[in-house]
């Protein structure tokens, strides 16, 4: 039955519009990927742009069934973090039955199919990256955002057994296929990085 239904959503996928350019970010914890995306999407504009948070309908889903604040567990903050071990264990129970589930289900949460770029702020997996070359080919380019433990330090990063030693941040660590590295510490040009990104 489960087969079926996801099926079925890929061939209703197939008849919706595609975008021109899929921008696919990835990066550790206080990396400034937000950030950075962010910053394209208003340079970009809503009228073509859209951020798409693989993240997104895992943290719907979680503050439903636990009756929490979405807005909090949205945000970048001690809420979210408290919840992050129990969110991401779940997460991971669903993508190994289906790695593209997230990601059919962010792209449907966010309404994306009337964009025409598409800019996903947190791809964690090398399956992640995988489902959107293997449906979008060659529309997709990839970023990744490094920034020195130091720096992650100073925006509030603390090493957490079983968050930062876990395949949600570490999985990406030996992909080095990326068409764009930056390197996202303090003193960084976030002007010419963004026009670096613009000119893929």
């Amino acid at each position: 039955m489960a087969e079926s239904n996801v099926s079925r959503e890929r061939s209703q996928d197939k008849l919706l519009p595609e975008p021109q350019k899929i921008l696919i970010f990835s990066g550790k914890r206080k990396s400034g990927k937000d950030f950075i995306t962010d910053q394209l999407f208003q340079r970009l504009g809503e009228n073509q742009s859209v951020i798409i948070k693989l993240s997104g309908p895992i943290k719907s889903h979680w503050s439903k069934l636990k009756n929490l604040d979405a807005d909090q567990l949205f945000s970048d903050g001690e809420y979210k973090e408290k919840y992050r071990l129990e969110m991401a264990k779940w997460g991971e129970e669903v993508r190994n039955k289906d790695h593209g589930y997230f990601c059919r289900a962010a792209i449907t949460m966010y309404d994306a199919h009337k964009k025409s770029i598409w800019i996903i702020s947190d791809a964690r997996r090398k399956t992640d990256i995988r489902w959107f070359k293997e449906n979008y080919e060659n529309k997709c380019r990839t970023i990744r955002i490094s920034t020195s433990e130091d720096t992650r330090k100073k925006r509030g990063w603390i090493f957490t057994k079983g968050i930062d030693d876990s395949e949600t941040e570490c999985d990406l660590d030996d992909f080095h296929d990326w068409d764009l590295e930056i390197e996202n510490d303090n003193d960084t040009d976030v002007e010419k990085v963004l026009e670096n990104i613009v000119h893929l």
